[in-house]
């Protein structure tokens, strides 16, 4: 299989997963909004959750997310107009912002988890837990490869 098929199919795979995640119709117990957090969102609110104790800024996001400044500002934006985040100037540096979760974004991280979850399941069904390693394995390999050759 040539790599150009495989990036496709890949490409097709998450878009199909991001798809089914924001417009799942059958999900009305989750109680999310009607501007459901995306699942980069999600991640955002996932990781100032798991580090509540720490002021979080942009540029965090960036290093752990792996996207550029301008996706992040993007979606901080977004997230902001959805009253998910405030953003405050940091008291120890007045030249970065820590962003702050609104108690709507815990309890729509809550629901949007749940959905995730369901989502998974419907994605790994049917496959075997040797081919799930496998995937997981290659898929692992595939992100090595492309480290290596920024290096």
């Amino acid at each position: 299989m040539e790599n150009q098929k495989i990036l496709y199919q890949i490409r097709s795979l998450e878009k199909q997963i991001l798809r089914k995640f924001l417009n799942d119709k059958e999900c009305i117990e989750c109680e999310l909004p009607k501007n459901k957090p995306t699942p980069t969102q999600m991640q955002i609110i996932e990781y100032i959750l798991q580090h509540i104790n720490e002021d979080i800024n942009q540029k965090d996001l960036e290093d752990v997310l792996k996207l550029r400044r301008a996706t992040v500002s993007g979606v901080l934006q977004t997230m902001e107009k959805n009253q998910l985040i405030e953003r405050v100037t940091n008291s120890e540096d007045s030249r970065t912002k820590k962003i702050i979760l609104n108690e709507n974004a815990k309890k729509i991280f809550l629901a949007g988890i749940k959905r995730m979850e369901e989502l998974e399941k419907v994605v790994i069904k049917d496959i075997s837990e040797e081919e799930l390693n496998t995937f997981l394995i290659v898929i692992e390999k595939m992100k090595n490869n492309i480290k290596e050759t920024k290096k």
